[in-house]
C-alpha cells in the first residue's frame, strides 16, 4: 500500500457550555499535531513529557482509534511512526482524548487512501467517546450542537464564534471517570425542566450569535455543575469575578477541572489578567475559538 508522509492537525475543544450537557462543543485554538511516516511497526513519540507515558502503541488512543476505524471498514492498517506535538493539556477538560480519537480516525482514512463523510467520522468518534460534543467540535471546528442516541446522530454546525476565550486551569488533573462518578443517577423533574429550558435558550442564542444571552444561560445548568463545582477552589468567587470583569459567562469545561470563560472579542487578555491576579493558584490563559476542524496534508520536508 503506497502512501506518503503526512501531518494531521486537530483543535482542542470545550464541551457542555453549562446546560448543553453532552451535546454542545466548541473548538479551541490549541492544537494536537501528529506527523505520520513509514515504519516497520507502530511507534509513537511524544514531544511533551506529560504525554510520554502514552507512547506505548498498546494503550495509545490515537492508534486505538485508527485501528478501530479500520476494523469497522473491514481493513488492515499498515504500521506507521507517529511524532506527536501538542499544546492541549492532558486531563484538564479540553478535549485531549477527543482530539486523539479524531486524529486516529483521520490517520486511518489517510493510510487507507479513502474518503469518509464527516458524519461517519463523527459517528465513529462518538461511539468511542460516548458522547458527541468534543469529537464533533474537533472534527468540524467552530460550534457544534449534537444529538446522539445509538446510531441516530444529528449535528448542527455553526462555523464562527465571535468571542474571546479565557481558560482557568487548576494545578491537578481531574479524570473524566472520576468527574462522572459525582453525577446522580436521576434528576428532580423541576430541575430537569429548568435546565432543559436553559439549554434550549443557550442553543438558540448560539445559533443567533448572541453571546450575552448565551453567557447567562451557561450559568443556569442543573445537569452537572451543581454536583461538580465543589471540586473547584473558589468556584463561586471566580464566577462573580468573571462577571465583574466583563465576561459574558463561565462554565466548567467538559468534565473539568478547567473553567471556560466567554469574553467579548478583544477583551480576553484583559479579563485573563484580572482573574490571574485574583486567583494565582489557577493557570490562567486566553485563546480564541478555532473555526477550522481537523485537517491533514502531505508533509513537506
Amino acid at each position: 500500500m503506497m502512501w506518503t508522509d503526512f501531518t494531521v492537525i486537530v483543535p482542542a475543544s470545550t464541551a457542555n457550555l453549562g446546560p448543553g450537557f453532552d451535546s454542545i462543543g466548541l473548538a479551541l485554538d490549541l492544537q494536537l499535531t501528529i506527523h505520520v511516516s513509514r515504519a516497520e511497526q507502530w511507534h509513537i513519540e511524544y514531544k511533551d513529557d506529560s504525554y510520554s507515558h502514552l507512547a506505548g502503541a498498546a494503550q495509545n488512543l490515537i492508534v486505538e482509534a485508527a485501528m478501530h476505524t479500520a476494523s469497522k471498514l473491514g481493513r488492515t492498517l499498515p504500521p506507521a511512526k507517529l511524532v506527536v506535538e501538542t499544546d492541549i493539556p492532558l486531563g484538564r477538560g479540553l478535549g485531549s482524548s477527543a482530539s486523539a480519537i479524531a486524529g486516529g480516525i483521520e490517520i486511518c482514512v489517510r493510510l487507507l487512501g479513502i474518503d469518509m463523510p464527516m458524519k461517519e467520522k463523527v459517528a465513529i468518534g462518538t461511539e468511542m467517546e460516548g458522547h458527541p460534543d468534543n469529537i464533533s467540535a474537533s472534527l468540524m471546528g467552530g460550534l457544534t450542537i449534537s444529538y446522539a442516541e445509538g446510531e441516530d446522530l444529528e449535528v448542527v454546525h455553526i462555523p464562527d464564534a465571535a468571542i474571546g476565550v479565557v481558560l482557568m486551569v487548576p494545578p491537578t488533573e481531574f479524570l473524566t471517570s472520576e468527574s462522572r462518578g459525582l453525577l446522580p443517577e436521576s434528576l428532580a423533574y423541576g430541575a430537569a425542566i429548568s435546565s432543559s429550558a436553559a439549554g434550549n435558550v443557550l442553543a438558540a442564542a448560539l445559533v443567533r450569535g448572541d453571546w450575552r444571552i448565551a453567557g447567562r444561560m451557561m450559568e443556569k445548568d442543573a445537569f452537572h455543575e451543581p454536583f461538580r463545582q465543589s471540586r473547584f477552589p473558589d468556584f463561586a468567587e471566580i464566577r462573580q469575578a468573571c462577571r465583574a470583569a466583563g465576561a459574558y459567562g463561565s462554565a466548567i469545561s467538559g468534565a473539568g477541572p478547567s473553567l471556560f470563560i466567554v469574553a467579548p472579542e478583544g477583551r480576553e487578555q484583559e479579563i485573563c489578567n484580572s482573574l490571574s491576579e485574583q486567583f494565582p493558584h489557577y493557570d490562567c490563559s486566553f485563546t480564541k475559538p478555532s473555526p477550522s476542524g481537523i485537517k491533514s496534508f502531505e508533509t513537506v520536508v
